[in-house]
């Protein structure tokens, strides 16, 4: 009986080591899975530039006014040399790559492994898939000369928060953001202009980041006015160039 007091917690002792050896085990083998999904999205993607990302829910059908209204922004994007890059699912995702499939410059999909959800839509020229949200959504920055943010859910607030930080904060590089469904956004831009500027939380200046815009040729017409408008990189440009990079 002495023995068996004696052993017991000694073999547990032993478990508990062994199941932190495996945790430390699968941390270390999911920084080689980041690693690599980094390095396959840079080898697949590194030509394809220039490009132009395109956010919104993958709940919005067919049917949907902003699903038609992607697709002819994506094909006018694709059509004057931009590759598309959506999150390779459906809804608005599938919009984007639809529109720009049918186009002249590629339609790219960086499609996420979830439980429940996504397929890939079926109209992805280049489509790579990632395990990690980190990743991806680094994967969307480094890779987009504009962004397009259609109405969405909390993912495409969240992806559209994440651009505006990156490049409020100069980690990124200034490009430009184009909110489409003026009547969808107004709510959020007013309450960014009526709460958030005047207690200071934001400056009045950032809510120049963002444009809305409804109409397919004048999102066309504001990306490429952005470009042809910019004067040379200053110093404190290319500072941020680097610190870009750094972060991606």
């Amino acid at each position: 009986m002495n023995k068996t007091r004696k052993v017991i917690p000694s073999l547990r002792s032993l478990a508990d080591q062994e199941r932190a050896t495996a945790k430390k085990a699968r941390a270390s083998w999911q920084m080689f899975t980041i690693m690599a999904e980094f390095i396959e999205a840079t080898e697949y993607l590194s030509e394809i530039r220039p490009a132009v990302s395109i956010y919104g829910s993958a709940r919005l059908k067919p049917n949907s006014p902003y699903y038609k209204l992607t697709m002819q922004i994506a094909r006018k994007l694709s059509d004057a040399g931009f590759a598309v890059i959506s999150g390779g699912g459906p809804g608005i995702m599938a919009a984007a790559n639809r529109g720009a499939h049918a186009g002249k410059a590629p339609s790219v999909g960086l499609n996420i492994e979830l439980p429940h959800e996504q397929s890939g839509n079926q109209w992805q020229d280049i489509s790579l898939r990632f395990r990690h949200f980190f990743t991806r959504k680094v994967t969307f920055v480094k890779n987009s000369d504009a962004v397009i943010v259609m109405p969405g859910g909390f993912g495409t607030l969240d992806e559209l928060a994440e651009v505006l930080t990156l490049i409020q904060t100069k980690k990124s590089r200034h490009v430009p953001i184009i909110l489409v469904g003026g009547e969808f956004w107004k709510g959020l831009l007013d309450w960014f202009q009526n709460s958030m500027v005047p207690m200071g939380l934001i400056s009045p200046g950032d809510m120049n980041l963002m444009k809305v815009i409804d109409d397919p040729d004048q999102v066309l017409e504001a990306v490429l006015s952005f470009y042809e408008d910019r004067e040379e990189p200053q110093p404190q440009t290319v500072k941020a160039e680097e610190d870009r990079m750094f972060y991606l």
